[in-house]
């Protein structure tokens, strides 16, 4: 009976830790969303930027399940939206949210979602880095880009160079770079 008991007692500990560590995996996601966000280069003919953040938001579909990618990209634009400078170049609030380029955030959210739901599926490396490319990337400019023409009414080829096609060859490049870092996270096991 004792021995029962403990054995109960340290698979609820480790059940415990677990959660602890997955909390604070999903916390450092959340974290490195924001700094990323730091990462800008400024585009002078689109309010759109180049930043670091497409890499980060495949990385959470890489690496989290379904439910802790929806839950790191809420948790990031809510603590956007309440005034906390996570968005691109140090920005935060409303206006940055449902401004012309607000729809990556959205896109980002489901680009995040739908890769992680991909990734449980398939254990396939190859196809998790071609589903990034050709249906992560592309939704989030789907989104980007919709949302651009929506708020400012410019005709779809003005949209289309300021919130897609400058971006392309970067984005792909960072996808490589994210699968690279997961790939190297997952060989620790923790993933």
């Amino acid at each position: 009976q004792g021995e029962k008991n403990m054995s109960v007692k340290t698979a609820d500990r480790e059940k415990s830790i677990w959660k602890s560590e997955r909390l604070t995996i999903m916390a450092m996601m959340v974290a490195l969303l924001g700094v990323s966000s730091y990462i800008v280069i400024p585009l002078p003919f689109t309010v759109v930027s180049i930043t670091a953040q497409t890499m980060i938001v495949n990385l959470v579909g890489l690496m989290l399940s379904p439910q802790e990618a929806l839950l790191v990209m809420v948790v990031w634009t809510l603590l956007g939206l309440t005034g906390v400078p996570v968005f691109t170049g140090g920005a935060a609030g409303p206006a940055k949210v449902f401004g012309p380029s607000g729809g990556y955030i959205f896109g980002f959210i489901v680009a995040a979602v739908l890769t992680s739901v991909f990734c449980k599926k398939t254990k396939n490396f190859k196809l998790q880095i071609t589903f990034i490319i050709v249906a992560g990337i592309p939704i989030i400019y789907a989104f980007g880009a919709a949302w651009m023409k929506l708020m400012t009414g410019q005709p779809w080829g003005a949209v289309l160079v300021q919130s897609v096609l400058p971006f392309i060859p970067l984005d792909i490049v960072k996808c490589f770079a994210a699968a690279a870092i997961c790939r190297a996270l997952r060989r620790t096991g923790r993933f």
